[in-house]
């Protein structure tokens, strides 16, 4: 059914819905069932369809171009997951995508936001930003700028998730399992960035979920069980240094946790190899949740950790960076779900 050259009409007829329906799906604007988006997307791989980008432009004025500013996708699969959604829904929409990564230099990501505007991007999403002031050149440009996860400047679009409930669902599934001694391994607030229009960051979202379990539960904060710091080094090759090195210092405690909750993936890691260092079994002798579902899946035993939403990051991001392009309204802020995901590192306390 490939066609060089297939045309909306082709796509329309083999997909078994009408032009605006197929388009609809494609800019993806409107309503549209799941088994009609199916049949379109299905429809677009057969016949091998491509929007006429070139005539496009002419007519509107755009280079239908996105650029994704992201932190480090080589470090963190965090990056990667969101990477493909905005791809994927890019490629639905009929735009391109540059990706640039700053790697948490902001003199890097000036030069990323440049090329950008030099290239006349239509709009720019980071994930995230390593300076506001980046994120303001764009707008000054007259290019909408959509932040995910982290927002540090007011004035951009945002869509986040919500890492205290997430948090919160990992500390009452470690208590409902009977432990009660519970260490946080996770950011320290001190290093990252408050979202600029909430004035609080991940950090302490996912810190305060930590503290708030413990009260709602009646067990005492021990100073010796919080342990913050970064959750990699973005020059590392995340090999999780991290979480070693806190796990190995709670290890050492007189009296131990009995669970840890390490919040990054990475982090988790980490924690892993030092419990298996130590001759610790998992979860018969401490249970680990971590925080991203990114590596949880392919570790051994299987890591129980707080799913964050990375494909609903990355399409509600170019959804936002779309309805801008387009001057339709958007929220100025979504809030996603994290769920607990239970899988084999957690288990009763011994």
């Amino acid at each position: 059914m490939a066609s060089k050259n297939a045309t909306l009409i082709e796509v329309a007829k083999l997909a078994g819905v009408s032009t605006a329906t197929v388009n609809r799906v494609l800019k993806q604007q409107g309503y549209i069932s799941e088994e009609a988006r199916e049949k379109v997307l299905a429809a677009v791989a057969a016949t091998n369809y491509r929007p006429n980008v070139m005539a496009r432009s002419l007519r509107t004025q755009r280079s239908h171009t996105i650029g994704l500013m992201l932190t480090a996708i080589t470090v963190n699969p965090f990056f990667v997951g969101v990477a493909h959604a905005v791809e994927a829904a890019a490629i639905a929409a009929g735009y391109r995508v540059v990706i640039f990564n700053h790697g948490g230099s902001e003199s890097y990501e000036r030069h990323g936001v440049e090329t950008f505007i030099a290239q006349r991007v239509d709009a720019v999403l980071f994930c995230t930003a390593a300076s506001p002031d980046n994120v303001e050149l764009l707008q000054d440009a007259g290019i909408p700028a959509i932040e995910i996860e982290r927002s540090l400047t007011a004035g951009a679009h945002f869509v986040r998730v919500n890492n205290y409930v997430g948090a919160r669902a990992a500390m009452d599934h470690l208590v409902g399992l009977g432990h009660h001694r519970i260490a946080f391994v996770g950011g320290d607030p001190a290093l990252y960035p408050h979202d600029a229009a909430r004035k609080r960051s991940v950090e302490e979202d996912r810190l305060a979920a930590y503290r708030d379990g413990l009260v709602a539960h009646k067990l005492a904060l021990r100073p010796e069980y919080l342990r913050l710091g970064q959750y990699y080094d973005l020059a590392s090759d995340g090999s999780g240094a991290e979480g070693r090195a806190h796990a190995e210092a709670l290890l050492a405690l007189p009296d131990p946790p009995s669970a840890i909750f390490a919040t990054c993936d990475i982090l988790a890691v980490g924690v892993l190899q030092a419990l298996y260092k130590a001759g610790r079994r998992v979860p018969q002798d401490v249970s680990v949740v971590g925080f991203d579902d990114t590596l949880a899946p392919y570790l051994a035993p299987q890591l129980t950790t707080v799913g964050q939403p990375l494909v609903e990051l990355g399409r509600h991001g170019f959804d936002m960076a779309l309805a801008a392009i387009e001057g339709r309204q958007t929220p100025d802020e979504i809030v996603l779900d994290a769920g607990l995901i239970i899988r084999q590192s957690t288990g009763p306390a011994a």
